[in-house]
């Protein structure tokens, strides 16, 4: 059974180049628009294997969802990947105390972003 991956991104555009760049793996891929949705969709019977996640979205922010994400019982093995412009030091440093597990900037770079998810998840 493929892995799942959950795709958070308000825009579009960011999810489609995700989708097209994971494409030709085996990876299940499903998207959210913003943490809101992520946090439902990790708390669902069918919860991904790992989280792509945006950090600047609307209603709730990556970080604020990373840190729910992790401070449940039930989700906190779900490995988060940050997918962001926001680069400066105390971006990162909010992102890792909020517990992400990987930080990657954009423009995506195709290889990095795919060997941070096999680092993350075996894709059997």
């Amino acid at each position: 059974m493929p892995k799942k991956i959950l795709i958070v991104d308000d825009t579009t555009s960011v999810r489609m180049l995700l989708r097209m760049i994971l494409k030709s793996t085996d990876y299940e891929l499903a998207e959210a628009e913003d943490g809101v949705g992520a946090f439902k969709q990790c708390n669902s019977p069918s919860p991904p294997d790992l989280v792509l996640m945006d950090i600047i979205m609307p209603n709730m922010d990556g970080i604020e969802c990373c840190r729910l994400i992790k401070a449940n019982k039930k989700t906190k093995h779900i490995p988060v990947i940050m997918v962001t412009t926001k680069g400066e030091p105390q971006q990162m440093e909010s992102a890792y105390a909020a517990g992400c597990d990987d930080y990657l900037t954009k423009p995506i770079n195709r290889i990095e972003l795919l060997a941070k998810i096999k680092a993350q998840i075996a894709n059997d």
